[in-house]
Parts: C-alpha cells; sequence; structure tokens
C-alpha cells in the first residue's frame, strides 16, 4: 500500500551537476523558474551554493553546505551551483507542481520566441548526460548574459527577468485544472484532514489507524533533471 508525502509536499534527492564546468566555468544546472511552486533546499553533504533573482531584490547567491536550509517563494529564478559534490534534498510545496509542468529553464529572449527550439532544447535531458549538459550550457551562455545586466544594467535585467517570467505564465496558463487536482489532492486534503482531527478532539479517542511509512532513496531511479540527478519520493510505501 502506498501512501502521499507528509503534508503533500513533493521531495527529491539532487546531486547537482558536477560532471563538467558549463561554458562559464561553473559546475551547475539550468536556470529555471516557477509560478506556482515554493521550495526548499537542505544540504545533505558537499558544498555550494544556490543563485536567485526575484523582481523584488534582484540577485542573490547563497552558500549551502551540510545542514543548510533555504527556501523560497514561486517566481524565483534560480540556479543550483556545486562547488564540491553538492547533495542537497529539495522539497517542493503545492504536491510538487514542478514536476508537472510548473518548470520553465531559462534559455534566453530569442529561444523564448521559438516553442519548437525551446523544446528541442528542454528535452536534451532524457537523451543521457551528454545531451543533460548540452542543455546545461546552452542555459548558462544566457543566464550570463543575464548576469551581466545585472552588473551593467539593472533596468534591463529587471525587464529581462520579467519577460520570462511572463512567458512561463502564459505557457503554463492550460494546466490550471492539472494543477488544481494536484493541489486538491496534496496540501487541501491534508489541511482538511488536520481541521478534521482538531474538530474531532472533543469527542471519543478511538483505535488510531497505522500509517507508518517510508522510502529507501538509494532504491529509486536516477533521472536527469535541470539541477542535477535526482532521485523523486513519489510514494511511500506503508511500513
Amino acid at each position: 500500500m502506498n501512501a502521499p508525502l507528509l503534508g503533500g509536499i513533493g521531495l527529491t534527492h539532487l546531486s547537482v551537476y558536477q560532471d563538467q564546468a558549463g561554458p562559464d566555468g561553473v559546475h551547475a544546472g539550468c536556470a529555471h523558474i516557477h509560478a506556482l511552486t515554493p521550495e526548499a533546499y537542505f544540504g545533505v553533504s558537499g558544498e555550494g551554493a544556490i543563485e536567485l533573482h526575484d523582481l523584488q531584490t534582484g540577485f542573490r547567491r547563497l552558500p549551502i553546505s551540510k545542514g543548510t536550509f533555504i527556501q523560497f517563494q514561486p517566481g524565483t529564478l534560480h540556479r543550483s551551483v556545486s562547488t564540491n559534490h553538492l547533495e542537497v534534498l529539495a522539497i517542493m510545496g503545492n504536491g510538487g507542481l514542478a514536476e508537472r509542468g510548473d518548470a520553465r529553464i531559462y534559455f534566453g529572449k530569442d529561444v523564448d520566441a521559438n516553442p519548437d527550439a525551446y523544446e528541442r532544447l528542454r528535452g536534451l535531458g532524457q537523451t543521457g548526460i551528454q545531451g543533460a549538459m548540452a542543455r546545461r550550457d546552452v542555459s548558462a551562455l544566457a543566464y550570463r548574459n543575464l548576469m551581466a545586466l545585472w552588473h551593467g544594467d539593472p533596468a534591463a535585467y529587471f525587464a529581462e527577468l520579467k519577460r520570462f517570467m511572463t512567458v512561463h505564465n502564459r505557457a503554463i496558463a492550460d494546466k490550471v485544472e492539472a494543477f488544481k487536482s494536484a493541489i486538491d489532492a496534496g496540501p487541501v486534503a491534508v489541511g482538511e484532514r488536520a481541521l478534521a482531527a482538531l474538530a474531532g478532539l472533543q469527542t471519543e479517542i478511538g483505535p488510531t489507524p497505522s500509517h507508518v511509512a517510508g522510502a529507501d532513496v538509494q532504491g529509486i531511479e536516477v533521472t536527469l533533471g535541470m539541477c542535477g540527478r535526482l532521485r523523486q519520493i513519489e510514494q511511500l510505501k506503508t511500513l
């Protein structure tokens, strides 16, 4: 029997790419954004950083090592960086909508204007590690241009960041019903059960069903994600 994750979250063990440095000399994943999904990183081992961009603050680079916890909101362009084999637990709200389509990789304005080119680049990760690295390299070149705007033309930087967010929002507009179903089945259902338990505190307490569940992350198939090698904990087995 399978059980959902606590709180209706999405949980992934992430090993940030360190196979080869990108064209900017950095071991990193693809910069990308979520329109609806809050996310957090908890450092498991190694060292690295997460680079964040939002319309209020602009650019920030926050170091991550074992025991570091960082969370950020939807609408934050982010890139995972490894300086020494960084591994994290990535925690996503809303039942992990990012794995259902709430994610867009930053390849720059020209690629965003060509849907076929975007889909071709996005799909390179399915061809193996060299495809994943080629995809990351295209993203890294666009990201380098974005950083040049941050340092040299802040007004253009914020305009480009807003443009990219708008493109993603429009691209996922047709997924509203699918996203709503995932939210209803995840965090909404969790909240309703918590409220029902709260309302039942004054009633007679009966036997509580056993809901002990777990997963062995080492037994989960590795996939090549935007940031690195992923082991996605989607369902727990009742123990």
